[in-house]
C-alpha cells in the first residue's frame, strides 16, 4: 500500500471516529456512555 493511500485511510478513519463522538455528544448520551465506561473499568480491576 503506498503512502498516500495509507494516509487517506487513516485520516478518513480519524474523521469518522470524531464524527461519531460528536454525534454521541449531541444526542445527550454522554452521561450514559461515561457511566458504562466507568463500570467496565471498575469490573476490569475487580472492584465493580
Amino acid at each position: 500500500m503506498n503512502g498516500i493511500k495509507k494516509t487517506t485511510i487513516q485520516v478518513s478513519l480519524i474523521g469518522a471516529g470524531a464524527a461519531m463522538i460528536v454525534l454521541g455528544m449531541m444526542s445527550d448520551e454522554l452521561i450514559v456512555i461515561l457511566h458504562k465506561a466507568i463500570y467496565i473499568c471498575l469490573e476490569c480491576i475487580g472492584i465493580g
